[in-house]
C-alpha cells in the first residue's frame, strides 16, 4: 500500500466510530475473532484503546492486523485503523 492510498483510508476513518473497545485484558481471542468477523460487513474498522489497557498500542496493532489478515492503516493516539478489502466486490476503491 502507498502512501497515496494511506491517506486516502485515513480520511475515510476520521468519519468513521470505532466499532471496538480493548480494555485491561488487552488482545483476547474474542476480540481477535469479533474483529475478524467485522470484515465480513466493514472492509474498515477503528478500534479505540482504553486508558486502562497498559500494552503496546503499537505492537497490539501489529498482532491484529497479522491475525486478522487485515492492513495496518494508522495508529494515533488510541485509536488503531484496520482495513482489509472484500474478496469479491470491494466497495472501497483505492486510488492508483
Amino acid at each position: 500500500m502507498n502512501s497515496k492510498q494511506r491517506a486516502y483510508l485515513k480520511s475515510l476513518a476520521s468519519n468513521l466510530d470505532s466499532l471496538f473497545q480493548i480494555g485491561k485484558n488487552a488482545l483476547t481471542p474474542d476480540v481477535t475473532n469479533a474483529v475478524s468477523e467485522s470484515f465480513n460487513t466493514h472492509e474498515l474498522v477503528k478500534i479505540t484503546v482504553l486508558k486502562n489497557c497498559d500494552d503496546n498500542i503499537n505492537e497490539m496493532a501489529n498482532a491484529l492486523a497479522d491475525r486478522t489478515s487485515s492492513t495496518l492503516v494508522q495508529v494515533i493516539g488510541r485509536k488503531i485503523v484496520l482495513y482489509k478489502p472484500f474478496k469479491d466486490d470491494p466497495k472501497i476503491v483505492l486510488p492508483k
